[in-house]
C-alpha cells in the first residue's frame, strides 16, 4: 500500500483498507510468522520451549498478558518485542490525541473532523515503533495520569463548562489507543488505581469523571510483576487478576551455556573486546557465579539474582584487564583469574542478603560466590579434590603441592605485565604438566588461566595457602603457614 499518497479519508476508502483491532494485528501477524517459521521474539534466549510458546498462545487467544517473574527475567524485553508483530503502519485521523481510526472514529474531535470535511478529512500514518507505551507503576501514579481528568486550564481557555467533554485531558492509556500498553511492576500500583482499570480491560471502554460516554479502547495490555512484591509492597487485586487473560511465569536461564549466550548478547564492549581476549572458561566461570548466588544460603532467593549481574560483571571483568593493559602499555591482553577481583562491585550491588549474609558482610559473601564457582567449574575439567584423603593414596595434584613444599611459592600481582604473569606461573613445572594432561587443545594463553584455576581450587580445598595483599596474591605451601604461625 502506497501510504505516501493516501492522505485523506476518501483515498483510504478507495484503497480498500480494512481496519483491524490491535489484538487482531498481533494474532494475524503471529500466525504468518509461525507458518513461515519466523522467530517473533528474536533475541529472547532460553525461553524457546517454555515462556515463548505461552506468550504466543496468549496472543492467539487475544488475551491481555501478565508476565510474572523475578527481576532480570526479560519480562519487559518480551513486551517490547511484541511491537514487531504489529502492522507496519496504521491510519489515524490527523490531529487526534487518541489515534482515532478514520473508518471508526470514537473521539468528539475525529467525529467532528469527518462530519465537517467528509472524504477530504486529512489522515496520518502511525508507524509500529510509535505504538508502544510504557509506565512504571509507582505509589504516586494517579487515575488522572493513566486515564485522564478534567483540565481547568483548557476549560478556561475555551470558555467551556466542566460538563463539556472537550475539557477532558486524556491520560496515558487513552493516548495509547490501538497500541501496546505496558505497566511494569503492577503490584506497586495502588489498589484504587487498579480498580480504575476494570472497565478498560473487560468492556474496553473509558470513563472519566462520570461523563456519560463510552470510548471503546483498542489496547493490548501487558503487565509485569515480581512475586516478591505480593508480600513486600502490594498485590494485584483479585478482580483485576480475573480480567487478565493469561498469566505467564518467567524463569532464569536453566544452563550456564544459555546464561553465557544472554550475556554475550547484552554486553556493550565492542571497543574493548577488540584487544581483550576472554577465554571460554572465564565466561563460564562468570556465569557460574550467578548460579551459585541463586542457591546461596546468604542471599534472599525470593528477591532473585538478576541476569544483569553477569552482564555488569562481564563488563567490569573486561575493563579490569583493559586498565591493566594500559598501565603496562600493552596493546592486547587476556583475562586472568586474578581479574575476577574487579567484578566485586557488580556483585555487591545486585544481591539482597539475608540476616546471615549481612552478618558476614557483602564483600565476603561476594568473594565466597566466586570461590564456589571455581570449585564447581574445577570439577568439570579436573579430578575431584577430596577433603579426606588417605596418606598413601596417590593423588593427581601431589606433584603441585610438593613443589610448593620445596619452593618459596609465587606472587601474582594484579597489574603485572603479561610476561611477568606467565613467568611466575611457569615456575611451577608440575602445574603445567597437570593442566596439559587434562586439558586438550587449549591455546597457550588459555593454559595460564587453567593453571591459575588449579591454584585457586587447591587453596579453596586447603591444599595450598593464598594470602591477599594490596597489590596481588601470594600462593604458598599450607604447612609452611603453620610453621610460621599463620
Amino acid at each position: 500500500m502506497d501510504i505516501q499518497h493516501i492522505n485523506t479519508l476518501g483515498k483510504l476508502k478507495e484503497s480498500g483498507y480494512n481496519s483491524k483491532s490491535v489484538k487482531d494485528e498481533l494474532r494475524y501477524n503471529l500466525i504468518d510468522n509461525i507458518k513461515n517459521n519466523i522467530n517473533s521474539f528474536e533475541g529472547v534466549i532460553g525461553y524457546e520451549n517454555s515462556v515463548i510458546p505461552q506468550v504466543e498462545r496468549a496472543i492467539l487467544s487475544k488475551h491481555n498478558i501478565n508476565l510474572l517473574g523475578l527481576r532480570g527475567q526479560a519480562k519487559t524485553m518480551i513486551a517490547r518485542k511484541m511491537v514487531d508483530l504489529l502492522d507496519e503502519y496504521i491510519p489515524v485521523v490527523k490531529g487526534s490525541e487518541i489515534n482515532d481510526d478514520p473508518l471508526h472514529p470514537i473521539s468528539r474531535f475525529a467525529q467532528k473532523q469527518i462530519k465537517e470535511y467528509g472524504d477530504e478529512t486529512p489522515i496520518d500514518w502511525l508507524h509500529r515503533e510509535d505504538r508502544f507505551a510504557e509506565k512504571l507503576a509507582t505509589p504516586d501514579v494517579s487515575v488522572a495520569d493513566l486515564i485522564g481528568d478534567i483540565d481547568p486550564i483548557k476549560a478556561a481557555n475555551l470558555k467551556l463548562s466542566y460538563a463539556d467533554d472537550r475539557v477532558i485531558h486524556f491520560g496515558m492509556i487513552p493516548r495509547a489507543n490501538r497500541c501496546i500498553f505496558v505497566i511494569n511492576e503492577l503490584p506497586d500500583l495502588q489498589a484504587r488505581i487498579q480498580v480504575a482499570l476494570f472497565n478498560i480491560l473487560q468492556e474496553g471502554d473509558l470513563q472519566i469523571r462520570g461523563f456519560k460516554f463510552r470510548f471503546p479502547m483498542e489496547i493490548q495490555f501487558v503487565f509485569t510483576a515480581n512475586p516478591e512484591d505480593y508480600t513486600n509492597r502490594g498485590s494485584i487485586v483479585t478482580p483485576l487478576k480475573d480480567r487478565i487473560g493469561s498469566q505467564i511465569l518467567t524463569h532464569y536461564p536453566k544452563t550456564v551455556q544459555i546464561a553465557r549466550e544472554i550475556t554475550q548478547q547484552e554486553v556493550e564492549l565492542s571497543e574493548q573486546q577488540k584487544h581483550i581476549k576472554v577465554p571460554e572458561i572465564a565466561q563460564l566461570l562468570l556465569e557460574q557465579i550467578s548460579f551459585e548466588a541463586r542457591k546461596s544460603e546468604y542471599i534472599d532467593v525470593k528477591s532473585g539474582v538478576s541476569a544483569r549481574l553477569s552482564i555488569s560483571a562481564y563488563e567490569n571483568l573486561v575493563s579490569t584487564a583493559e586498565r591493566r593493559a594500559m598501565i603496562n602499555d600493552e596493546k592486547s591482553t587476556q583475562i586472568r583469574l586474578a581479574d575476577f577481583g574487579g567484578i566485586l562491585p557488580a556483585i555487591t550491588g545486585k544481591i539482597e542478603l539475608l540476616y546471615e549474609g549481612e552478618q558476614a558482610g557483602v564483600e565476603l559473601v561476594a568473594q565466597g560466590l566466586i570461590e564456589n564457582a571455581i570449585k564447581t567449574l574445577y570439577q568439570t575439567y579436573f579430578p575431584e579434590i577430596k577433603k579426606l584423603e588417605k596418606e598413601d593414596e596417590d593423588k593427581p595434584h601431589d606433584a603441585i603441592v610438593r613443589w610448593f613444599a620445596e619452593n618459596k611459592g609465587i606472587e601474582i600481582l594484579d597489574d603485572s605485565p603479561d610476561s611477568l604473569y606467565k613467568e611466575e606461573l611457569s615456575k611451577i613445572k608440575p602445574l603445567k604438566v597437570f593442566v596439559n594432561k587434562y586439558i586438550e587443545g587449549a591455546s597457550e594463553n588459555d593454559q595460564y588461566f587453567y593453571m591459575e584455576l588449579v591454584l585457586w581450587a587447591l587453596t579453596i580445598h586447603k591444599k595450598l595457602s593464598k594470602h591477599r595483599f594490596d597489590k596481588g596474591s601470594q600462593f604458598e605451601d599450607l604447612f609452611g603457614d603453620f610453621i610460621k604461625g599463620l
